[in-house]
Parts: C-alpha cells; sequence; structure tokens
C-alpha cells in the first residue's frame, strides 16, 4: 500500500493559521486586560519588579490585571465629595473645594489608569490662584463606578456632566483642565456637546487612538508593528465602539476657546508630531504651545513646577 505523501505547502498553511488564531487570542486578551480595572482589593497591585517569572510571562500573554488607583492623596483645602450619574447608571466620584472670593471654576480630568488623587497638586495650585475645583474620576477609575475603559471615547460623557452641575451653581467662569486620556476627553466634548468653557488647558493628549495604542507599545519598548491595528481592532470589538474613528485631533477643529496646550520634549507616548497636529489643528485663534524640556508624560506640575505655576498664572488672569 503506497501511503500519499502530504502537501508541504498545505502544512505550512495549517500551522500559520494556527499561529495566527493563538496570536489574535493573546492580543484580545491584551485588548481586554489594557481597558478593564478591577475594584481596589479585588485583585493586588504589584509592580513589575515584585513579579515572579511566572506571573511576569503570564502578564506578557495575557496582560496584567489592574485595579483601580486607590485615593493617596487629597485635597489640601475642605471639600465635597460630588457623585454624578452618567447616561449608563453609572456613579462617577469627584471632589469639589470651594475658593473664597471666587474666580471661577476649574474642572479637572485625569489620564488612563490614574484617579483624581493624582491631580491634586494641580488643584491645589488653582485653589491657591482663587478658583474653585471639581476633580472627577472618569467611569471605571479611582471610586467611580464601572470597570470598563474605552480611553476616553465614552468616558467623555464625564466631562458633560461635571459641566453642566458647576454651570448648574450659576458658574459663568469655567476652565476645563485635562492630562492625557483626560485631554482627548476635553477635546472629544467640547464639539460634541457644544459646550462653551471660558478657556481649556490640555496636557499631552494623543492625536488619535491609534497613535495613543503605538504610545503605549512604544512606552513598553514593542516595535511599531501590526500589532497596533491589531489591539485596537480587538479592542473596538470587546468595547463596543469603533477606535479607528476615535481621532481628538479632528475634533479640535470646532473649539473656538481660548486654548493652552502642553507638551513634554522627553515624551515617548505622545510624539512632537502629534502634538504639533493638535496645535494646527485647533480652531481657536487664541492658542498658545508650551513645551516643558525636562519632562516626558507625566504631571508638568511635579516635575518643573516652577514654569508650569508661571504658565498657569499667566493663561488663566482676567
Amino acid at each position: 500500500m503506497i501511503r500519499k505523501r502530504k502537501n508541504p505547502i498545505k502544512q505550512v498553511g495549517k500551522i500559520l493559521l494556527i499561529f495566527f488564531v493563538l496570536f489574535n487570542i493573546l492580543v484580545a486578551f491584551q485588548a481586554y486586560r489594557t481597558t478593564y480595572f478591577y475594584e481596589q482589593g479585588e485583585v493586588p497591585f504589584k509592580k513589575a519588579s515584585e513579579l515572579t517569572k511566572t506571573e511576569f510571562l503570564m502578564m506578557g500573554l495575557f496582560g496584567a490585571k489592574v485595579p483601580k488607583r486607590q485615593m493617596v492623596d487629597t485635597p489640601a483645602n475642605p471639600f465635597d465629595v460630588v457623585n454624578l450619574k452618567d447616561s449608563e447608571g453609572y456613579v462617577l466620584e469627584g471632589w469639589y473645594v470651594p475658593a473664597l472670593n471666587s474666580q471661577g471654576t476649574i474642572l479637572l480630568f485625569h489620564g488612563h489608569g490614574s484617579s483624581k488623587s493624582q491631580v491634586v497638586r494641580e488643584a491645589d495650585y488653582f485653589h491657591e490662584l482663587g478658583f474653585n475645583t471639581l476633580a472627577l474620576d472618569a467611569r471605571s477609575h479611582g471610586n467611580s463606578q464601572g470597570n470598563v475603559c474605552t480611553i476616553g471615547y465614552k468616558e467623555t460623557e464625564g466631562v458633560k456632566l461635571a459641566y453642566d452641575w458647576a454651570r448648574a451653581k450659576g458658574e459663568k467662569n469655567l476652565i476645563l483642565w485635562g492630562a492625557s486620556m483626560g485631554s482627548a476627553m476635553i477635546m472629544k466634548a467640547v464639539p460634541e456637546y457644544h459646550l462653551e468653557p471660558e478657556k481649556i488647558i490640555l496636557d499631552c493628549p494623543f492625536a488619535s487612538m491609534q497613535d495613543a495604542v503605538k504610545g503605549f507599545l512604544r512606552n513598553m519598548k514593542i516595535p511599531n508593528t501590526p500589532l497596533a491595528q491589531m489591539l485596537m481592532f480587538w479592542g473596538s470589538v470587546e468595547r463596543g465602539y469603533w477606535g479607528f474613528d476615535y481621532k481628538p485631533s479632528e475634533y479640535v477643529k470646532n473649539i473656538k476657546t481660548p486654548v493652552l496646550l502642553e507638551w513634554g520634549q522627553k515624551d515617548v507616548r505622545v510624539l512632537e508630531a502629534e502634538t504639533k497636529l493638535n496645535f494646527q489643528n485647533l480652531g481657536s485663534t487664541n492658542k498658545k504651545l508650551v513645551i516643558y524640556e525636562e519632562s516626558g508624560h507625566e504631571s508638568f506640575c511635579k516635575k518643573e513646577n516652577t514654569k508650569w505655576k508661571a504658565e498657569m498664572k499667566a493663561f488663566l488672569k482676567p
């Protein structure tokens, strides 16, 4: 009996197909974990240096289980806890710090994986300048409800809720401040909800979701490959929105409010080209770009405090 010889091309094709399927499964896991935050205490938070070899391998294959950030710092001045409910029923928590003889109210929105506790220094200085402040935990962050994050796409509603809350209190001089994802939320919310703040401060916003994913990989020292597109695809499928259409650099064309855009020269997450595109596309005729030479993708208030305070004071003066 003569055994039929196997076709080597078909064999290679099967191996490639199996590899492709397995690789997509791993990418889908990574996309899921990057956009899901566990409740505080549900999973332990560990730094990379604290992981065992097995834990490090599992993280590399399936992504890290990340809990919501705990409230480490609180405002230096007395504050009220504010709860706002979004259209999906999630309660978002904020800290409102009133100021005597207030000059206005500044709304603060943190970055991905962060919380309102991480922007306390900025809020404290704004209060020092005479402003009320409201720092809000985005949905699925900090003490806000929810676990799924869309890197600012759906969280944009939080900007509108905070804006409406402040307007309902009679505030007329309303200013928006955001960092990274928080900036992208503002860039999307202002034109989408027809908000009319008096001024806007944007720290290191990404130009598009695709740029944000590439920046995430770049920060992890992973080469620019089709992996970014694959992560976006699976993230979009899992989270119910099309990330390829998420482009803050396009939204800002409809922003006419005075804007201060800030970026760190050492930022590997957001590149200079993205920053210049965001600035160029801003529809406002009253705009300024400030570059912090010693900073990366981080708090300019912490890294270059003196320069940052001077820029804030100048931009916020009546």
